[in-house]
Parts: C-alpha cells; structure tokens; sequence
C-alpha cells in the first residue's frame, strides 16, 4: 500500500513538469510502483526521497 501511494506521488511530480495534468502521470505513476517493487527495499527509499524532495523545493520556492 505504501508503493502505491509513493508510486502516486512520484509519477504526480513528473507529471506536473510539463504543466498538463491526466492518464500521463498515472501511466508514469504505475511503471513507477512496478521498478520500486522490483528493487524492492531500495526501490521504496528512492521513490519516496524523489516525491519528498520535489515537495520540499516546491515549498522552499513559495517562501
């Protein structure tokens, strides 16, 4: 369930790059919970650091 949500997260950050929102970002999103799953532990760790990180700096940018 955790991969899930991460998956979620990290394939709304890619999908906010380009300014366009719909099935792109899903699509990138659930390729993205398949790799994690494939790396298993590790693959977790650095989906989640990604979406963390891109959370970060957009908060660091509104101040």
């Amino acid at each position: 369930m955790i991969g899930k949500l991460i998956g979620a997260l990290v394939g709304r950050e890619i999908d906010r790059r380009d300014g366009k929102g719909g099935l792109k970002g899903a699509a990138i999103g659930a390729v993205a919970v398949g790799a994690m799953r494939r790396l298993g532990p590790l693959g977790l760790a650095l989906g989640g650091a990604y979406a963390a990180k891109k959370i970060h700096d957009r908060r660091k940018a509104r101040r």
